[in-house]
């Protein structure tokens, strides 16, 4: 059974990692996202669930405003065969959520290694990050030190990365 949001909250206090939880309208996309939750501050944030051609799946955590090539993207991931969007069904059975709701914290519901989790590198560096608490009518914000403890505490190893030329917020090449 994958967690709920009430369960991750109580885990991250278990850990006494610290956040700020927001409750808004759920937004399914990052315009909506940015609309209701715009004025929080920190860097707010796109996920993306991909699969290869062998069925490996990437959790990636993007600024909000990020722009990917799926195709050059394949090569950052270490990704073999093409990548795709992974279906909704594998959302559920992978990580426990709904299209819309997707997070790092998402990892929390899957077996360690059986999704590899990346963070743009740009994110690490901002004072905080928002992100979805596995539903889409709240935000968490914390630090990106906090988002990754959480991480590595239940055996997941996010990797960092950035996006071929340039800094992230333009389309990659």
């Amino acid at each position: 059974m994958p967690l709920t949001s009430d369960d991750l909250l109580a885990r991250l206090r278990e850990r006494a990692i610290p956040y700020t939880l927001y409750e808004h309208p759920p937004v399914l996309t990052v315009e909506a996202m940015m609309a209701a939750c715009g004025d929080i501050a920190g860097a707010h944030t796109k996920n993306l669930f991909l699969r290869d051609g062998k069925k490996t799946y990437f959790l990636v955590t993007l600024h909000h405003d990020a722009q990917v090539d799926l195709k050059g993207f394949r090569s950052v991931l270490g990704a073999r065969g093409g990548l795709s969007f992974a279906s909704a069904d594998a959302l559920r059975e992978q990580l426990g959520v709904e299209s819309g709701a997707v997070s790092p914290l998402a990892a929390l519901n899957a077996a360690p290694g059986a999704v590899k989790v990346f963070i743009q590198d740009a994110l690490l560096a901002e004072a905080r990050i928002n992100v979805h608490p596995l539903v889409n009518d709240r935000t968490l914000s914390l630090t990106p030190a906090d988002l990754l403890a959480a991480l590595r505490a239940e055996g997941h190893a996010p990797e960092p990365f950035g996006l071929p030329g340039g800094t992230g917020d333009e389309a990659a090449a």
